[in-house]
């Protein structure tokens, strides 16, 4: 008997009967996922001076090209959506995780070991942005692959609290990425983060990456995937037979990308480039905010599944819409000013973080729903999500910073529109 067959007396798979397993198979891999992801942001400045050239005098050129690279990774997300969504629908969702969490612990071993500019030349930010490439591969992947086997892990009335714990992992992998930065920061010399302290962040992400690995050989598979050859969708199916679900996932994700991007990621380095806070306080405002923002995610996707999904996303749109503007601008250069700027933005953008996956797995159905998930979402990501450092500090550069909060309420405006005539899909039974 395989394990896709493996039943209990009343008729529910193997996977609903163990659901703190699958929880901790998705959650503890895309946690690793993420913390590698993260500690390139978190990390940016002392890669921008090891890695690039100085600029002639402008000391933003370094950091925006380190940026420009974190957008590179990010416009790998689709293609590693596409790749290993396919995969997904084709072999598998644990196959596909499998696949992913190898690869990021791959490149993270490579960023830790990246040369610097000046004893490689110009190979050091070519090896930099090859790393960053196989991350944005993998990442595109993981969302596409660990969304599906998390929304079909729940049981009856379950699948906003499951699909919460998405951005519960991602944040404890972010919360990760930023507490060790925050340590290696606070611990070693200026000089030593710049000469090799920058570096251990990943490589204890390539190491994590296979304890990740070992954790997810115990999933129970919750994919059904056809035997025969023929029987398997293509690689465009999705694409071409469900065009207006993709059209749907890119306007539900434009504005959260945004949003969630400009405050769980960039918010330090805006107020650093914006305000005369210090970097370690940027670090540790970021920190604590982002363990906030974990803890309201179970609530709001438990609340979803009571009161539906709608009512959720139009609470974090029209309030990031309305909000964007007044907050960013708020920022005064200190600590509390920083802290409550980002915990007012997490209150929000619950409302879209914790049933996103929820939402996403419910537009389409079980035989393309990774590919189908992971294309749409990972391009609209890295069209709005993967450029939102590049943007903020480009605005700073051109001297007009004010533009961006503009940039970000607009965006979610546009998707506030869509969340109105979205379908309602919680209580729905999911197609399998």
């Amino acid at each position: 008997m395989t394990q896709h067959d493996q039943q209990v007396t009343d008729g529910s798979p193997a996977h609903e009967r163990r659901p703190i397993r699958q929880l901790l198979a998705a959650s503890v891999g895309n946690a690793v996922e993420w913390y590698d992801w993260y500690a390139y942001t978190f990390l940016a400045t002392y890669i921008a001076d090891q890695v690039f050239p100085k600029g002639s005098g402008n000391s933003l050129v370094p950091l925006l090209s380190t940026f420009a690279v974190f957008a590179v990774g990010f416009f790998m997300r689709p293609v590693g959506g596409l790749l290993m969504g396919a995969v997904a629908d084709r072999r598998g969702r644990r196959v596909a995780l499998t696949i992913t969490i190898l690869l990021m612990g791959g490149s993270s071993l490579l960023v830790g070991l990246t040369p610097t500019y000046a004893s490689a030349g110009v190979l050091a930010p070519v090896v930099l942005v090859t790393a960053r490439l196989l991350q944005g591969l993998s990442v595109g992947g993981e969302f596409a692959a660990s969304t599906t086997f998390l929304v079909e892990s729940a049981g009856p009335g379950r699948r906003g609290l499951f699909s919460s714990f998405q951005y519960v992992s991602t944040t404890a992998g972010q919360l990760a990425a930023s507490g060790v930065a925050a340590v290696l920061v606070a611990t070693l010399s200026e000089g030593q983060m710049d000469g090799w302290g920058w570096r251990l962040p990943f490589l204890l992400g390539a190491v994590l990456s296979l304890v990740g690995f070992w954790i997810r050989q115990g999933a129970y598979e919750t994919h059904r995937a056809p035997a025969a050859e023929g029987q398997r969708p293509g690689l465009f199916d999705a694409l071409r037979r469900h065009p207006r679900q993709s059209l749907l996932i890119c306007g539900i994700t434009a504005g959260g990308t945004i949003a969630y991007y400009t405050w769980t990621s960039y918010l330090p380095t805006y107020a650093e480039l914006n305000t005369d806070i210090s970097k370690g306080q940027a670090l540790l405002a970021g920190t604590l905010s982002l363990a906030f923002f974990a803890l309201l995610q179970p609530v709001g996707g438990a609340l979803s599944d009571r009161v539906g999904r709608r009512p959720l996303l139009l609470f974090f749109g029209i309030g990031f819409a309305v909000l964007s503007v007044p907050l960013l601008k708020s920022l005064s250069g200190s600590f509390g000013s920083l802290l409550l700027v980002q915990c007012a933005g997490m209150v929000l953008l619950t409302g879209f973080t914790s049933i996103s996956a929820a939402v996403n797995a419910e537009v389409f159905p079980a035989r393309v729903r990774a590919a189908g998930i992971g294309f749409p979402y990972s391009l609209t990501v890295a069209l709005f999500g993967g450029t939102a450092p590049y943007v903020g500090t480009l605005f700073k550069e051109i001297g007009s910073p004010g533009l961006f909060p503009v940039y970000v309420a607009v965006l979610c405006l546009v998707s506030s529109v869509v969340y109105l005539r979205l379908p309602e899909t919680a209580h729905k039974e999911l197609d399998r």
